[in-house]
């Protein structure tokens, strides 16, 4: 699980001494955004299900490509009164959305007998952790997640770090479920 310590250092005076982390950003990375995490999945009728019932995400945009046989699935937090209903100015707009999951399915590997599952980054060799989702209250999330009967990997008041929890969507990939001023009083 990711360690966070409290730090009673005045981070701003600070951070130009972390070293590798530029301070001074080039005028030209001014309008990037972080626009999206791509994750396999290896059903889409069953993770579609799980990040928009479950986690309450919309699906924002859904672009296939027959030629090379997979599909991207576009999910987010954004109202469904804000989707254009123009496929090309929705896709415009998917773009611009920041925060964005990219699912995406490698047609056939839902009905595939010998398909594994994808690695989730948490056992060795480890790599990718997870994802996070803010909600406002961690219990009552995770009360509705456990009614849903989502798998946990870390339940909000074990362990060490109190007040957070680590759930696991179908591909069994982690999604930690936090509260940002829960996490505001560790610094």
């Amino acid at each position: 699980f990711p360690l966070i310590l409290h730090i009673s250092v005045d981070f701003m005076a600070a951070e130009a001494e972390i070293p590798g982390l530029c301070v001074d950003l080039d005028p030209s990375t001014q309008e990037f955004i972080m626009q999206q995490t791509m994750l396999r999945v290896k059903d889409p009728k069953v993770s579609l299900d799980f990040y928009s019932r479950i986690l309450g995400m919309r699906l924002l945009k859904k672009l296939d490509f027959p030629s090379m046989k997979f599909s991207l699935y576009f999910m987010g937090y954004e109202k469904a009164e804000e989707i254009p209903k123009d496929e090309t100015e929705r896709s415009l707009w998917c773009f611009t959305r920041r925060g964005t999951i990219e699912l995406t399915h490698n047609w056939g590997m839902e009905s595939d007998p010998d398909f594994k599952g994808y690695h989730n980054g948490n056992s060795d060799p480890k790599g990718f952790g997870h994802i996070g989702i803010t909600v406002p209250d961690v219990d009552k999330a995770c009360d509705r997640f456990e009614r849903l009967g989502v798998k946990f990997v870390k339940r909000p008041n074990d362990g060490k770090m109190k007040g957070l929890a680590f759930i696991q969507d179908p591909d069994g990939y982690w999604i930690e479920i936090l509260n940002q001023k829960n996490l505001a009083k560790l610094s």
